[in-house]
C-alpha cells in the first residue's frame, strides 16, 4: 500500500484573523505560521473589534505551546497527530520579492513558503489564505495555495430559503385548515417537516400561509400582521413578522436583496413586541471605505459612525413617517429613542455586553464571520431575540464571500432547530425602479 504524502499547511495572517484555532482544522497534517505572520498578528491585538480578539487569542495560543517547546522546531498540536512550528527564514529562491518587484509583507509568507518546499521535498506545501490575490501570486511560483474551509458552505444554490409552495392541495385539507386553523404534516404530504418552515398552500384559486410548529407538531394557519404601521406587501414578507412576533423563536434570520424590506420589517415588527423586551438595538458591523479604519474621518466618534447608521435611521424615520405627529404611535418612538429604549449603534459597541431582555436586530450580517455570528448569539440572556439580517451576495469586506460570510453559515447550521426560523426575501418592494435596477442592469 502506498503511503500518504505528507501534508505541510502554511498559514497567512487572514486565515488567523479568521478563526484563531484554525493551526487545529487540518487533522493529522502539519501547520506552518511564517514569522511575518506573527508580525502582523500583533498589530492587530489592541482593540474591541473579533478581528483583535482573534489576534490575542493566537498569541494565547502560541504562547501555550511555546511553554514546553521551541517553537522553531516541530510540535504537536493536537491528539490527531498534527504538528506545527514558526518558519523563521524568509528568503528563497526564486525571490517573490524580486519576482513581483516589491518588498512587502505577503511576499514575505511567499518566500517562506518556497522555502518550506525546498527543504521538504517529499512533503506537499500548500499556502492557505482568504487573500484571493496571494493565492493567485503563490501559485505563479509553482506554490499550490486554497482557501480556509472550515466554516464554508459548499452548495450555496441550494441555501435554505424556509418556505416551500404546495399547490393543488386536497379540499380536505383545505377545509381543515380553515375550520380548525391546524392539521398535520401527513394531510398536506408533508414529511420530515422543517421546524418553523413556511408554506404558502394553494387549491384551484384558494390559497393560505402557514408555518410547521415544531411546539404543537402540527403545521398552524397565520394571517398577515401589520407591524407598527408597516404592512407587509407579499408572503415573504408575512413570514418574516410571524417569525419575529413568534414567542417561541428566539432566532431569526432575514436574507435578501436590497430593497426586499428586510430592516424596515425586522425594525417594525420588533417595535410592536417592545412591551417584551427592556430594550431594542439595532446595530451593523462598520465596513470603512477602501477598508480604513473609521480614525481617518474627521470629526468626533459620533461624527464618525453617522454615515454608516445612516440606513438604519432612515428606516426607523420610514416607520415614524406611517403616523402624524400629534398620534400616539409617533410620539412614542421619539420617546424610545430619547430614552434609549430603541438605541441605533455600531455593533462593535455592543460586544462584550449581557444581552438580557433586549430584542437585538443586527443588520448587515453578511458582513460578520461565523465566529463573530457565533460570539453574538453565545451572549443571549434571558428573554432576548436576535435577529440577522443582510445579502449574502453583497459582501463589502476583503475575506469574506458568499460561502465563508457568517449569515450564510448560520442559516446552513441551525435550520431545523426549534428555536430558529429563517425567510429569504425575493421580490423587491422599495420601487418600480428600483426593481427594474436591480432586474436589468
Amino acid at each position: 500500500m502506498r503511503k500518504k504524502a505528507r501534508k505541510i499547511f502554511v498559514l497567512d495572517t487572514s486565515v488567523i484573523l479568521f478563526d484563531h484555532q484554525s493551526i487545529t482544522s487540518f487533522a493529522d497534517n502539519d501547520v506552518a505560521i511564517p514569522i511575518t505572520v506573527l508580525e502582523e498578528v500583533d498589530r492587530f491585538k489592541k482593540g474591541n473589534d473579533v478581528i483583535n480578539f482573534q489576534a490575542r487569542e493566537f498569541i494565547r495560543t502560541l504562547d501555550e505551546l511555546s511553554k514546553k517547546n521551541l517553537l522553531q522546531e516541530w510540535i504537536p498540536i493536537n491528539s490527531n497527530k498534527g504538528k506545527f512550528r514558526i518558519l523563521m527564514h524568509e528568503n528563497s529562491n526564486p525571490d517573490a520579492n524580486k519576482v513581483f518587484g516589491e518588498n512587502k509583507a505577503d511576499h514575505k509568507i511567499l518566500n517562506a513558503a518556497i522555502r518550506l518546499k525546498s527543504e521538504n521535498k517529499d512533503a506537499n506545501v500548500i499556502l492557505v489564505s482568504k487573500d484571493i490575490n496571494l493565492r493567485l501570486k503563490a501559485k505563479s511560483l509553482n506554490i499550490p495555495a486554497e482557501d480556509f474551509e472550515t466554516g464554508k458552505i459548499k452548495d450555496i444554490e441550494h441555501l435554505y430559503k424556509g418556505k416551500s409552495e404546495i399547490v393543488k392541495l386536497s379540499r380536505k385539507a383545505i377545509e381543515k385548515l380553515y375550520s380548525e386553523g391546524s392539521c398535520t404534516p401527513s394531510l398536506l404530504g408533508i414529511k420530515n417537516p422543517i421546524a418553523n418552515h413556511y408554506f404558502i398552500l394553494s387549491h384551484d384559486e384558494t390559497s393560505m400561509l402557514a408555518f410547521y410548529n415544531p411546539v404543537s407538531g402540527k403545521v398552524e394557519r397565520i394571517q398577515k400582521e401589520t407591524a407598527y404601521g408597516i404592512k407587509p406587501r407579499n408572503a415573504e414578507q408575512a413570514f418574516a413578522v410571524h417569525a419575529i412576533l413568534h414567542p417561541q423563536v428566539k432566532l431569526v434570520s432575514i436574507q435578501g436583496i436590497a430593497g426586499t424590506g428586510k430592516t424596515l420589517i425586522a425594525l417594525a415588527a420588533a417595535m410592536w413586541q417592545k412591551q417584551h423586551f427592556h430594550q431594542i438595538y439595532l446595530a451593523r458591523p462598520i465596513v470603512p471605505l477602501s477598508n480604513k479604519d473609521i480614525g481617518f474621518l474627521p470629526g468626533d466618534i459620533k461624527a464618525k459612525i453617522n454615515p454608516y447608521m445612516e440606513p438604519l435611521w432612515d428606516n426607523l424615520k420610514l416607520i415614524q413617517s406611517q403616523f402624524k405627529e400629534t398620534d400616539k404611535e409617533y410620539i412614542k418612538i421619539k420617546e424610545m429613542v430619547e430614552r434609549e429604549k430603541l438605541h441605533i449603534t455600531p455593533l462593535a459597541y455592543i460586544r462584550g455586553r449581557s444581552l438580557t431582555n433586549i430584542c437585538f436586530i443586527i443588520d448587515e450580517a453578511q458582513n460578520l464571520t461565523p465566529h463573530e455570528i457565533k460570539t453574538i448569539i453565545t451572549r443571549a440572556g434571558e428573554n432576548t431575540k436576535i435577529i440577522f439580517t443582510g445579502d449574502i451576495f453583497q459582501i463589502d469586506t476583503p475575506y469574506l464571500d458568499t460561502h465563508s460570510n457568517g449569515l450564510s453559515y448560520l442559516i446552513d447550521k441551525m435550520k431545523n432547530h426549534p428555536l430558529y426560523a429563517h425567510i429569504t426575501l425575493e421580490r423587491g418592494e422599495r420601487s418600480e425602479l428600483a426593481n427594474a435596477a436591480s432586474q436589468l442592469l
